[in-house]
């Protein structure tokens, strides 16, 4: 019998990018932008206009996606899901070319457990063929053969057309793991 699968999304699911968007804003800004700035906002939207341009560069720099924090709680839930269920990293990687390696090589640091063979660069998640993807964007759930699965983040605490985790504690709780 084949285990269900689950397609996780990488950045602010599994990988701490916003931590880093943060950091290099108050670098290069000295402001610093707090959970209360970007609640119910995309980064863009929280910083001020003449900045957004020099923010959308961060994500075509190197070192951007090298080092991120990991999610808490991720690790040790996505061990446990990968006994039961058949897991995936699924990445919306290709308008980001730098990406590529520093994602892959962060994956072979932090999720080693989970095979190479079962990680995907993408850039339309629709060709993931998964039960279930866990993202904190609702647009990938669009045409998603599966459920989609809301992982909370700032910028989409007012979408309510989907089921929501707010931790990967409610992702193990959810899976029953």
């Amino acid at each position: 019998m084949s285990k269900e699968r689950i397609a996780i999304d990488m950045d602010e699911v599994i990988a701490d990018a916003v931590h880093r968007f943060t950091e290099w804003y108050h670098r290069d800004f000295n402001v610093l932008l707090t959970p209360e700035h970007l609640h119910g906002k995309h980064l863009l939207q929280a910083v001020a206009p003449e900045n957004q341009q020099h923010l959308r560069k961060y994500l075509h720099t190197v070192g951007f996606f090298q080092d991120l924090p990991v999610m808490p709680d991720s690790q040790d839930v996505l061990r446990r899901l990968a006994e039961r269920y058949e897991l995936f990293i699924a990445t919306a990687a290709m308008g980001f070319p730098l990406s590529f390696s520093e994602k892959f090589d962060w994956l072979r640091q932090h999720f080693d457990f989970i095979p190479t063979s079962h990680v995907v660069f993408c850039g339309n998640k629709t060709i993931i063929n998964a039960d279930y993807l866990i993202d904190d964007n609702a647009y990938n759930f669009k045409d998603f053969r599966g459920e989609g699965i809301l992982f909370t983040s700032h910028h989409n605490v007012n979408e309510t057309r989907y089921r929501r985790v707010n931790s990967w504690l409610e992702v193990a709780e959810l899976f029953g793991v």
